[in-house]
């Protein structure tokens, strides 16, 4: 039976890294090129608010021929993560902060890397059933989940996280339609 991919109209996806300075806005920028229709916010487990992205983030997103949004750093806030659809985080340090903090959105939250591998494809349930089938606030984190964080690296280190993200997205972009 063939499904339809069509991206769910609405559909919140919060990308969650720890200063909302590289990891979540380089995968904020891919999620919303992918997947047009998706509403996509990014935010923070501990934040400086309000400062601007690096140049060395800026030159990353160009590096994989994205336009740079304007973009000012910005704390994750409680109603973001209860009503996101999903959450996906850069690393496990960001899943284990949304069960100790918000233990309610758990079941909507993994990384970036589970995500692209483990969320089924469209198969005639809907985007949230195919989330709760993941059991996402029960799952073991392991190490390879995490992306590369390229805090305090030099351009390459940035570039190489864009495109590990990258990658990452584009296995993932077709699983989120319903």
């Amino acid at each position: 039976m063939d499904i339809p991919l069509t991206p769910v109209a609405g559909l919140h996806v919060v990308s969650l890294c720890t200063g909302n300075a590289a990891r979540s806005v380089m995968a904020g920028v891919l999620l919303a090129e992918h997947v047009p229709d998706l509403v996509v916010t990014t935010s923070g487990t501990h934040v400086i608010e309000g400062l601007p992205m690096s140049w060395r983030t800026a030159d990353a997103i160009r590096s994989l021929g994205l336009d740079v949004p304007p973009h000012r750093s910005r704390q994750a806030t409680p109603d973001e993560l209860e009503h996101a659809d999903l959450v996906i985080a850069a690393a496990r340090d960001h899943v284990r902060w949304m069960r100790r903090v918000h233990p309610r959105a758990a079941a909507r939250s993994a990384t970036l890397k589970r995500l692209a591998r483990d969320l089924g494809a469209p198969d005639g349930r809907s985007f949230g059933e195919r989330v709760s089938a993941l059991g996402l606030d029960a799952v073991e984190l392991e190490e390879w989940e995490d992306v590369i964080d390229p805090a305090g690296g030099d351009i390459d280190v940035f570039v190489e996280t864009a495109a590990e993200i990258a990658e990452q997205v584009h296995l993932l972009a077709p699983k989120l339609v319903g």
